[in-house]
């Protein structure tokens, strides 16, 4: 699945776990809620506007994913590799991020209320306008990360 078009995929519920979708271009109107998307590789993918609430991305590779408005809100990613992905204004409401790999993200206006971000790596990630209300930061690491103020994270 690569190319200019852009693919309606209605998998409520259905595994793709494990699924090699390196370079898809899956933009529009996706809906894979609650799909099983366990070990996927996504790295370049083009996921921009997405539904994937509910979904389970544990381990996923994202590298360089394009989730620009994005909705994961529910979705578990834990010890996922999001590097250098784009995840501006994406709703990540109570998304399980535990672990996941964020270095050098775009989480420019993201919603990451009640995340769970505990051990993840956001070095060098920018998350201004970020909304962080009650998630959880626990051993996350946030050096040289853009604050939602504009602040560097030493």
């Amino acid at each position: 699945m690569t190319g200019d078009e852009a693919y309606n995929i209605h998998a409520s519920g259905g595994s793709l776990a494990g699924a090699d979708l390196k370079g898809a271009n899956l933009k529009g109107e996706i809906l894979i809620g609650g799909a099983n998307l366990a070990g996927a590789n996504l790295e370049g993918a083009n996921l921009e506007g997405t539904w994937l609430n509910n979904a389970w991305l544990v381990g996923a590779n994202l590298d360089g994913a394009n989730l620009k408005g994005a909705r994961l809100g529910g979705a578990n990613l834990e010890g996922a590799n999001l590097v250098s992905a784009n995840l501006e204004a994406a709703i990540l409401g109570g998304t399980g991020l535990d672990g996941v790999n964020l270095k050098g993200a775009d989480l420019r206006d993201a919603n990451l209320t009640d995340a769970n971000l505990q051990y993840a790596n956001l070095e060098g990630a920018i998350l201004k306008g970020a909304c962080l209300k009650s998630a959880l930061l626990d051993s996350t690491n946030l050096r040289g990360a853009t604050m939602p103020d504009g602040s560097i994270h030493e």
